[in-house]
């Protein structure tokens, strides 16, 4: 378990729920390999609501290829947290801004690590994630 500086709320469990690594052959392999730049990685987040303020929040990780390349591989990883929310938020921008940014910023370099290190295992020992996620600039983005 984890809680947060400020008793937002407490991370009760964390766990993989999908993942998803496709390389369709070692063509696709060896193209990848020395087309990797053009892989984008989306990050979607979505919740729902278990019971008496505890969510599971959903943060999936998916490096692609936006090009029209006929040689690709797919990585997704899904990525579930638990949290109990303080009895204190009520609020649904403030419940927002909890599952969007605070758990984020808690538990995306862990889940970065994660994914990172599958891909690199599963062919792929070169890849880096060159940007760091600024989850205060995509919420304020997003909801200001």
């Amino acid at each position: 378990m984890t809680e947060n500086k400020e008793q937002k709320f407490k991370i009760i469990l964390e766990y993989i729920k999908d993942l998803s690594i496709e390389t369709p052959d070692v063509a696709a392999l060896k193209f990848v390999r020395e087309n990797l730049t053009n892989y984008i990685m989306d990050i979607d987040i979505s919740s729902s609501v278990l019971k008496n303020k505890t969510l599971e929040v959903t943060t999936k990780l998916a490096l692609q290829d936006k090009k029209d390349n006929v040689s690709k591989a797919f990585f997704e990883i899904k990525y579930a947290t638990v949290v109990t929310l303080d009895n204190s938020i009520n609020d649904k921008s403030e419940i927002g801004k909890v599952i969007l940014c605070d758990l984020q910023k808690i538990i995306y370099p862990r889940l970065e690590n994660i994914f990172l290190d599958l891909i690199k295992k599963a062919g792929y020992p070169e890849l880096k994630f060159e940007k760091k996620v600024d989850f205060d600039k995509l919420y304020s983005e997003k909801f200001n």
